[in-house]
Order: structure tokens, then sequence, then C-alpha cells
């Protein structure tokens, strides 16, 4: 049995491309930084045949239920 809040979890995502220009070093400090400072993860990660990537991040929106 799945608890409660899991069903109602909803999540907002983030696509970024990188160029094929872009360096390892660079795209591990974006995406570090993303991580950090607006909480997001990473979800999915492609890299395509000519050296471009696709990144996919997520994130849990959190909504705030009304107590009184």
């Amino acid at each position: 049995m799945k608890p409660r809040s899991a069903a109602l979890t909803t999540w907002e995502f983030r696509e970024i491309a990188l160029s094929r220009e872009t360096s390892r070093e660079s795209a591990r400090q974006l995406l570090t930084s993303a991580a950090e400072t607006d909480h997001w993860e990473l979800a999915s990660s492609r890299i395509f045949p000519d050296g471009r990537r696709s990144v996919r991040l997520r994130r849990k929106v959190i909504r705030a239920a009304r107590t009184a």
C-alpha cells in the first residue's frame, strides 16, 4: 500500500539543451548550481551522436495545505 501523500506528488520539469562545445566541467557546474540553489534533481540525461546533450531536471511542487 502506497502512502497517501505519494499519490499527490506533483513535479515541475525543466529542459536544458547543451551544445557540443559545452565542456563537461561547465555542464557539471551548471547542474550543481541548479541543484543547490533551486532544489532541482536530475530526471534524465541524453547524449546525442553529434555531441549535443539534453538534460531534464525535476523538483517537487509543494502545495501548502490550509490548516484553519
